[in-house]
């Protein structure tokens, strides 16, 4: 379960880290082998009571796959007791599943430079992406990479607010804090990264579909972290547990209440190709050092508590955090800047819109350790994080922007 795609990657994400050891919400998980089947010979059927078992070269599912599969049939859920009627009529606009390489490779035509370079680009990409992929061991089989990676850059386009305006009642402010009480709770449960960056996304959806006084807004952010954990991790809370972190001021009916409200105003829909992921294989790409990575990590989960991110793709928000931290840190990449070259351009969008999401993070990466919410600064503080935190170039990085340095 643990290497069967991104949806567990939490020994992906502590690649870094000099401790391989697994956290112990994982562990049982973890420990489980894969089954070899019998192949059967052509023409040979399954005799009474035989199951088919899957190859190993089969076990690899996508949050893509399984997110396009939940999208054909949902469940209509009654709004007086919750009880499931009958299936939803499938939906027979949706766009074709078919998706050709050469839209995704569109923006590789506007890359600057000769135009051999140019051309040389898309079957760099695609190797290197492969590779990248392979290595940090998320497939048995790097043939389906590419597939992966090309739904991955079609599907962002769906994580993406159309604008960052919240209901009148609710403020930045507000929304921040909350967003740093998950954070510490998804740490007390010891969550995978994606756990945390898809209950985030939920929380944004949920804000602007669903009428939650000032009062639900801590219920309704439990419940965007509960809804997140069901998809990502194999072993869940209980729901008294939850209720307890709130100190009991909602009852086990109120919470499960709550997310029947929420799954019915999202309409199931639970799919987000998180940041992280474009981050990790861009990095991979590039050839970035330790260091690089953890800072670009950390800028980008300070970005969770900026409401002005949610307007951005996720492919945008990792390589506006790499970049930055490239140049927070003034590390000359390793292999020259070919290989950053080829990871820039999974980047889609303008310079622009990269320039915008670095200011964001500039300015609140020098903010972070004065804040008040300081959950994302007190993580990344520790030794297995590298302290990047606590880097001292922090607090000049909107300087390096052409930015005025916040007064602390």
């Amino acid at each position: 379960m643990a290497r069967t795609g991104f949806c567990d990657s939490r020994q992906l994400l502590d690649l870094h880290m000099t401790d391989d050891r697994q956290v112990p919400l994982r562990t049982w998980t973890n420990s489980c082998v894969l089954r070899e089947r019998r192949v059967f010979d052509e023409g040979e059927e399954l005799g009474p009571g035989q199951h088919y078992k899957p190859t190993q070269e089969s076990r690899w599912v996508t949050a893509a796959l399984m997110s396009l599969c939940a999208k054909v049939r949902r469940l209509p859920i009654s709004a007086e007791d919750g009880i499931i009627m009958d299936y939803a009529p499938q939906d027979e606009s949706m766009p074709s599943d078919v998706y050709e390489e050469e839209a995704l490779l569109k923006c590789l035509n506007r890359l600057p430079g000769p135009p051999s370079l140019r051309e040389l680009m898309p079957g760099l990409l695609r190797r290197e992406v492969e590779v990248a992929i392979s290595k940090l061991g998320l497939l048995y089989d790097k043939t389906y990479a590419w597939d992966i990676f090309s739904d991955m850059m079609r599907s962002q386009l769906l994580c993406t607010l159309p604008n960052a305006d919240l209901p009148k009642h609710f403020s930045d402010t507000s929304r921040a804090i909350l967003v740093d009480w998950l954070i510490q709770v998804h740490e007390v449960f010891q969550f995978s990264e994606e756990t945390l960056y898809l209950a985030v996304h939920l929380l944004n959806r949920a804000l602007r579909l669903i009428k939650v006084s000032i009062s639900g807004l801590q219920l309704l952010g439990v419940v965007c972290l509960f809804l997140a954990a069901k998809k990502e991790e194999c072993l869940l809370p209980e729901v008294s547990e939850l209720c307890y972190l709130m100190e009991n001021a909602y009852s086990k009916k109120q919470l499960l209440r709550m997310e029947r409200r929420v799954l019915t105003g999202l309409k199931f829909d639970l799919y987000h190709c998180p940041p992280l992921h474009f981050l990790l294989i861009s990095a991979s790409i590039a050839r970035c050092s330790n260091k690089v990575v953890w800072m670009a990590r950390y800028l980008l989960e300070l970005s969770l508590l900026e409401g002005q991110c949610v307007v951005y793709l996720p492919a945008q928000l990792a390589g506006a955090a790499l970049l930055l931290a490239r140049r927070i840190l003034q590390e000359a990449p390793s292999d020259g800047e070919m290989a950053w070259c080829i990871a820039g351009s999974i980047h889609i969008g303008s310079e622009a819109a990269l320039l915008s999401i670095m200011q964001i993070m500039a300015v609140a990466a020098a903010r972070a350790h004065a804040r008040e919410t300081r959950a994302t600064y007190i993580k990344f503080s520790t030794i297995q994080t590298l302290h990047v935190s606590m880097h001292p170039a922090l607090k000049a990085a909107p300087g390096l922007l052409g930015l005025s340095c916040p007064q602390t």
